[in-house]
């Protein structure tokens, strides 16, 4: 007659059923971006992205003008046959997670990058900042 479904909230939210409905499609496995600390060192900055699990070779950087990308992809596959070959268990798994960074102030052509322990570290040095002469103008 009636389906048996548990009561999971106590508090009334309009998107209950729009969140169960992406939970149960995507599952558990939610995709999210990667986190990164950026320090102000003076005459640059330094980015620190984390990717633990990456080889260095998943890893592109990207410059577009006044925009920087990060973009990062993991794949894995898992796989387990018995004696005649056939597939007892075989598993798949695809991520890929970008982050871009606006640049304008930074001098693009000086970034360098390093990756060590899961930690992609880039050194951003500051564009200099110049000072427009002042002069006095002459009334006609």
């Amino acid at each position: 007659m009636f389906e048996m479904m548990p009561i999971t909230r106590s508090i009334f939210s309009p998107f209950y059923d729009v969140d169960q409905m992406n939970s149960n499609f995507f599952g558990k496995n939610e995709v999210r971006n990667f986190d990164t600390d950026i320090q102000d060192k003076g005459d640059s900055y330094i980015l620190e992205a984390e990717l633990p699990g990456f080889a260095k070779e998943d890893i592109q950087i990207d410059i577009d003008e006044d925009r920087l990308t990060i973009q990062a992809v993991h794949k894995s596959e898992n796989s387990q046959k018995d004696a005649k070959g056939n597939y007892l268990r075989r598993e798949r798994y695809y991520g890929s997670y970008s982050r871009s960074f606006d640049i304008s102030q930074i001098e693009s052509s000086q970034i360098s990058a390093a990756y060590e322990n899961g930690v992609l570290k880039l050194t951003l040095p500051k564009r200099s900042v110049t000072v427009p002469k002042t002069r006095r103008l002459t009334i006609e």
